[in-house]
């Protein structure tokens, strides 16, 4: 479930699919952003949230357009989720909206055959999941919101994602 959730936070820019892994991979803690990177992550969720991130990683770091993107995922499951669990995606280059979409992390688990799927007791985990990232993809900031919900719709987890795809001289605001 959460190899597929680990998709959704990169894969709103592209579509799902399936590749070999990349080269190096450099990972972010929660809460961490550096000054000049191309990405990072912040964990938004709460102390009693089913699901803590403990760190994301990318590979190739920074991600590049038109090639294969390994995302990994490092996790704990607090509560068991079960399946009717959502995340609510928001993908934004700027203030606009580029996609708003509502996914069945159980149901996408099972489509990506990922290792891990519902129902996912409590426990550690790790997922590494790859996806093509298009050539199209236009050279902005995006800003991923996810938003995870259990069966009972109850907070799962939240996470804000940012992906820079333009040269290093442009980072302004």
């Amino acid at each position: 479930m959460f190899a597929r959730f680990a998709l959704v936070l990169f894969a709103s820019l592209a579509s799902f699919s399936t590749a070999l892994p990349g080269q190096s991979q450099v990972a972010f803690t929660n809460n961490v952003r550096l000054p000049g990177d191309s990405w990072g992550w912040k964990d938004c969720g709460k102390p009693g949230d089913a699901v803590h991130i403990n760190s994301i990683s990318v590979s190739p770091d920074p991600p590049k357009i038109g090639a294969n993107l390994t995302v990994a995922v490092d996790f704990d499951a607090i509560e068991r989720i079960e399946d009717g669990a959502t995340a609510d995606v928001l993908v934004k280059a700027g203030r606009i909206k580029l996609l708003e979409r509502k996914f069945d992390l159980c149901e996408e688990a099972r489509n990506a055959n990922a290792s891990v799927t519902c129902p996912v007791e409590p426990g550690s985990y790790s997922i590494v999941q790859t996806v093509a990232l298009p050539k199209e993809v236009p050279k902005l900031k995006y800003i991923i919101d996810v938003k995870g919900y259990t069966k009972d719709e109850d907070d799962m987890v939240c996470v804000e994602l940012t992906v820079q795809f333009r040269p290093f001289f442009q980072l302004w605001e």
